[in-house]
């Protein structure tokens, strides 16, 4: 009985996530009411403080959930490339920049803000522990199979400062998603590259032979 009701709260919290979501992508989060909220969602006013707390709290919500895809997406796209760190690493930045610059809640958060503020935008930036910690443990668990060498510490510092590089080309995308993901795909190998006692561009990361790490390309 406890697995039913807990079902019918998630496809509760869904469904109000969900018209949040619509709404934040129609008039930019500064302009969301929670009483719009609820009536877009079929329930009282009261139902979506009761679950989330507050219009904060209904925020991190969306935000956290919109967190968990990307990064199952990008744990998906690291995975299936094996054990080429390169096609891995390029294909994991390139679906976050492409995805980012196609996705309706992001465009609307960052066209907010440049009109002159919008409140989800925190949670990219000044409030981006969420992204920074499940992103980063994404990439962390990943390069840790792979290089299993390579120091602990300097592998934390190399991921976690690859994903402030990625998140910062979403908020400020100054080159299309492809020509962006090239250069932070070599910028990211050598980062891993000062994480090992043999650079990546010495040893075999692919299992099968040598491989440089090639120049950025243009």
């Amino acid at each position: 009985m406890d697995g039913i009701r807990d079902t019918a709260r998630q496809r509760l919290r869904d469904t109000i996530v969900d018209a949040a979501r619509a709404q934040a992508v129609a008039v930019g989060w500064d302009g969301v009411r929670m009483g719009s909220v609820a009536g877009a969602a079929g329930v009282s006013r009261q139902t979506v403080y009761n679950e989330f707390g507050s219009k904060a709290g209904l925020a991190e919500a969306l935000a956290r959930r919109e967190v968990d895809r990307f990064v199952a997406d990008v744990r998906a796209a690291l995975r299936r490339h094996g054990d080429d760190v390169r096609a891995g690493a390029y294909a994991a930045i390139a679906h976050t920049l492409a995805e980012a610059a196609g996705n309706p809640l992001i465009k609307a958060i960052l066209t907010s803000a440049r009109g002159g503020s919008d409140a989800l935008l925190p949670y990219l930036t000044t409030r981006a522990e969420l992204v920074l910690d499940e992103a980063t443990g994404a990439l962390l668990e990943w390069a840790g199979h792979r290089l299993p060498e390579a120091d602990p510490v300097a592998l934390a510092f190399a991921a976690d400062a690859v994903v402030r590089l990625v998140v910062s080309h979403i908020v400020l995308p100054q080159a299309p998603p492809d020509r962006t993901a090239r250069h932070l795909t070599n910028l990211t190998l050598h980062l891993l590259s000062a994480t090992t006692v043999t650079p990546l561009a010495d040893q075999d990361v692919t299992g099968t032979r040598p491989r440089r790490v090639a120049p950025p390309t243009p």
